[in-house]
C-alpha cells in the first residue's frame, strides 16, 4: 500500500483553475508532492529533471496535449513505467482509443469527486494509506 504523502505527482492543464482543484483534491486524500505545469511542452521539461510517479493530464492543451506528452512519457526509457492519468471532459472514443494503445493507465472525468479520484487512484496504485 503506496502511501500518498510519498507519492510525487505532477498536474499537467492549461486551465490554472482546474490544476488548483485537483491540487486541493490531492491534498484532501494525503497527497504532499505536487507539481503543476500548463501543457506537456513543460511537463515533458519538469519530468527530465524531476523523479515522478503520476502524471494526471488533460487531453486538450496547447503547445503538446495530453495524448502527445503520454507518448512523450512512455517512450523515454527515464519515465516510461511513470503512472498516467487523463483527465477529461468528453473525450471521443477515438482519443481514448488512442491514449489506451499508448499506455494509459486510467481516465478521469470531468466533474470529478474526491472519492471518485480515489478510486481511479487506486485502481492504478492499489490501496493509498
Amino acid at each position: 500500500m503506496p502511501a500518498a504523502s510519498q507519492i510525487r505527482v505532477l498536474i499537467v492543464d492549461d486551465q490554472s483553475s482546474i490544476r488548483q482543484i485537483l491540487a486541493n483534491s490531492l491534498a484532501q486524500l494525503g497527497f504532499a508532492h505536487i507539481a503543476q505545469r500548463k501543457d506537456g511542452k513543460e511537463a515533458v521539461d519538469y519530468l527530465a529533471q524531476n523523479p515522478t510517479h503520476l502524471v494526471i493530464s488533460d487531453f486538450n492543451m496547447p503547445v503538446m496535449d495530453g495524448l502527445a506528452l503520454l507518448r512523450a512519457v512512455r517512450g523515454n526509457p527515464k519515465t516510461q513505467k511513470v503512472a498516467f492519468i487523463i483527465l477529461t471532459g468528453e473525450a471521443s472514443r477515438d482519443l481514448v482509443q488512442e491514449a489506451v494503445k499508448a499506455g494509459v493507465n486510467n481516465f478521469l472525468a470531468k466533474p470529478y469527486t474526491v472519492a471518485k479520484l480515489r478510486e481511479v487512484l487506486e485502481k492504478v496504485f492499489g490501496p493509498i494509506t
